[in-house]
């Protein structure tokens, strides 16, 4: 059955517009929305959430290339030297990411413009209306990480403009999916990325952007070819400790959108999706660019977080003005100092050996000791 089709039409049919640009999203949509509807069993809520995001994606790509179609100088702008957070999920990375949006000199992508990047945010007078949107995290789902709709958001969004996202794994139980966003080629993906981070920089002020997403660390080769003078910051936990939380949080998602899901499931997933990723950044890193990283621990990042950023600026060759320490040390008083320590789950709930997990990371760990020391 053709569900794509129906979306593309519905999307279509609300904008008024046409032409989606590029083809390379199709076979991504094709996957996911059959996936959807034969595996993942979802519920009244589920079905609402995932097809309007869906919709709304195929909504965004519409709204880009018409906005491209009439303002072809769009695409002369630069993107210049992005610093691009590639960590493992759950290692303090989202905390991180709201520090360095503390910065006035440095650009983050916000979460109302990371759901919604059309019209361009130059055009828009007075305040923007997107300030005003919903997350569209799962109602009811655990604050898992910090989040505030005028915060940093991760890539997925972007990404899944391009239907190759992770945003649909943590959302939904898809294995025929899964098993191909693993080996995909995102290279298109990412060079749309870029084609909507200049439109949202398009009238104002060039400055460099801090980007970020656990999932990059599976398409280094990718991410490097829209981006290749990109710098990487890399956050570090122990990985069971990794595998514990970011298989809860699935777990916890997956439960919001179907009443009927396998809880050993996110398990599986979560530890071939992200041994395997982490397996490709060392051999990335290895290939000639390992000068382009900065390592961070996640248990000094939690000790002295303003020390760590320091560190990084100075890495980078770049000031830490006051109004950036200023704002950092509100930011973290505010959140993660008083951040609510939730109960560690049972791993035996997930079908989760976190013995068996430890030699699946060995190599990495004994690399993280050695990158993170200063």
């Amino acid at each position: 059955m053709d569900a794509y089709r129906a979306l593309l039409s519905t999307a279509q049919n609300e904008t008024g517009l046409s032409d989606f640009g590029d083809q390379s999203f199709m076979e991504g949509l094709q996957i996911l929305a059959s996936a959807l509807q034969n595996e993942a069993k979802l519920n009244a809520t589920g079905e609402h959430l995932l097809t309007g995001r869906i919709v709304s994606s195929l909504k965004t790509r519409l709204q880009v290339e018409d906005w491209y179609k009439r303002h072809p100088e769009i695409d002369q702008e630069i993107i210049k030297a992005p610093l691009i957070g590639i960590s493992l999920p759950r290692t303090g990375s989202t905390a991180l990411s709201f520090l360095l949006a503390e910065d006035p000199n440095a650009r983050s992508l916000r979460s109302w413009e990371s759901a919604q990047p059309c019209p361009p945010p130059s055009t828009v007078k007075g305040v923007d209306p997107r300030l005003g949107i919903e997350h569209s995290r799962p109602k009811g789902a655990q604050a898992h990480v910090p989040s505030s709709v005028t915060g940093p958001a991760e890539c997925q969004e972007l990404m899944a403009l391009d239907f190759k996202s992770q945003i649909y794994l943590a959302f939904a139980q898809i294995p025929s999916y899964a098993a191909w966003l693993q080996n995909a080629d995102l290279t298109s993906t990412y060079e749309y990325e870029k084609r909507v981070l200049k439109l949202l920089q398009w009238g104002y002020p060039t400055m460099p952007w801090r980007l970020k997403a656990p999932s990059h660390l599976l398409y280094m080769e990718h991410l490097n070819a829209a981006f290749p003078d990109a710098k990487f910051v890399m956050t570090h936990r122990d990985p069971t400790d990794v595998m514990l939380s970011v298989v809860h949080l699935y777990a916890d998602y997956n439960s919001k959108l179907s009443d009927d899901i396998d809880l050993h499931y996110p398990a599986r997933l979560n530890i071939e999706t992200w041994s395997e990723g982490i397996r490709r950044a060392m051999a990335f890193r290895a290939n000639g660019n390992d000068h382009r990283f900065f390592d961070i621990d996640f248990r000094t990042m939690q000790q002295d977080p303003i020390g760590e950023v320091k560190a990084l600026y100075q890495w980078l060759g770049e000031p830490v003005s006051e109004a950036f320490e200023t704002g950092m040390r509100n930011w973290w008083a505010n959140n993660a100092e008083n951040r609510e320590v939730l109960a560690k789950p049972d791993p035996a709930t997930y079908g989760l050996d976190l013995e068996a997990v430890r030699p699946l990371f060995a190599e990495y760990t004994r690399k993280a000791a050695v990158w993170t020391k200063r």
